[in-house]
């Protein structure tokens, strides 16, 4: 069986809606389960419901052939898969935000709340800043607020949480989108199916873009 790891949540669910429409589809998805494993035997592949952050792992450690990460999952930890294709979904971008009174700072250095370091320490690095990072998990609007950071560099959809904060968007360091990811080993023994799996997703991209 091709193990696809599927992020749970909104993502997820556009992912399988992409992949059920190229005959990648399993029944088991729309029921009201709290499964993790779902199964289609006719199509030979099986879903692996995964928490958004952890698809890489599982890809990466070869619990799963192929899964669908976002690519600043792929920037923050650089596992060792296969980028595949860019699947033109879950856009959005990676920015700085603060205090919609801040200015410009003259300080040697910036305290950088964030999910992100890895990110934010090489963005500030080649605009040559010397940064303190502060990584959180969540809530990473209420760290300014507080006065626990200056600024901070997160994922921004919309801006509404920002505008509902009293922040804005500073800068903005990337764009970001979902990724279809596979292992190195699997894609040794089945490459084929990831291929397969692959141009029709490419397909149906390029027909969608164009109009078809």
């Amino acid at each position: 069986m091709l193990n696809i790891a599927l992020p749970k949540g909104r993502l997820g669910d556009e992912v399988y809606a992409l992949l059920a429409g190229i005959g990648y589809d399993c029944p088991e998805f729309l029921e009201n389960s709290r499964k993790l494993i779902l199964e289609n035997k006719l199509n030979n592949i099986r879903y692996f419901l995964v928490k958004p952050s952890d698809v890489s792992i599982y890809v990466e450690r070869g619990a799963a052939d192929v899964g669908v990460v976002g690519k600043d999952t792929l920037i923050e930890f650089e596992p060792d898969v296969y980028e595949l294709l860019d699947l033109q979904i879950g856009k959005c971008r990676i920015a700085v935000a603060g205090p919609e009174t801040y200015e410009k700072s003259a300080e040697a250095s910036l305290r950088i709340a964030t999910k992100f370091p890895n990110i934010a320490k090489k963005y500030y690095a080649s605009n040559h800043r010397n940064i303190e990072v502060i990584k959180l998990n969540g809530s990473i609007e209420l760290a300014p607020l507080v006065g626990l950071s200056d600024l901070i560099v997160d994922i921004v959809e919309t801006g509404g949480t920002l505008k509902e904060n009293n922040l804005k968007v500073l800068s903005k360091i990337m764009d970001v989108s979902a990724r279809l990811i596979a292992n190195k080993s699997s894609y040794k023994f089945k490459g084929a199916d990831i291929d397969l799996m692959t141009g029709k997703l490419r397909a149906r991209l390029e027909n969608n873009f164009f109009g078809g």
